[in-house]
């Protein structure tokens, strides 16, 4: 007996989506993101104002990626129509960090009275706005702007040192 897997995900209004050569691109209100979804036997269809997502083989590798990529599809959306952001804050007790996001680089001055400063990257089209000391991350691609919170936290890792006494760093607070 076999069931039905088709993931179905609805299109809101204002929101273009298309599907062609294996890239998947939603057009909305705050931008485009665009993603490559291909497995062999998904089939992605747009029809009407929804998104289908099938495969005629019943097996658990593909009930699998039929739920993975309606979760891309279904954030995608949510990332053109809302977007993504992250709040950071900034901890020490021993030395002030000096904070600056420039372009694609975050640099981390005076961590822990380090002479050398501390550098992340900034993925994508991530804006990221320091505002005393909270952080925010901003897009529209959930992948990049995730790996950029996640990119300027591991950059904070403290080494050598009881992380119960030293702890300074920068932490997320709050996913939005």
């Amino acid at each position: 007996m076999a069931k039905e897997l088709a993931k179905i995900i609805t299109i809101p209004e204002g929101v273009t989506v298309s599907y062609a050569g294996n890239v998947f691109s939603v057009t909305g209100p705050k931008g485009s993101v665009e993603r490559q979804l291909w497995y062999p036997g998904i089939d992605i269809q747009i029809k009407d104002s929804e998104v289908v997502v099938d495969s005629a083989i019943l097996r658990r590798k593909q009930k699998a990626i039929i739920g993975t990529f309606s979760a891309h599809i279904r954030n995608m959306i949510k990332g053109v129509t809302e977007g993504f952001e992250y709040k950071m804050t900034i901890v020490y007790s021993h030395f002030p960090m000096q904070i600056k996001a420039d372009g694609k680089v975050f640099t981390i001055g005076n961590f822990l009275g380090e002479k050398k400063p501390r550098t992340a990257r900034i993925l994508g089209e991530t804006k990221v706005k320091v505002n005393g000391s909270d952080i925010l991350v901003s897009g529209i691609n959930k992948e990049d702007v995730g790996q950029t919170a996640a990119n300027i936290e591991q950059v904070t890792n403290i080494k050598r040192f009881d992380p119960r006494v030293f702890q300074d760093g920068i932490y997320i607070v709050e996913k939005a």
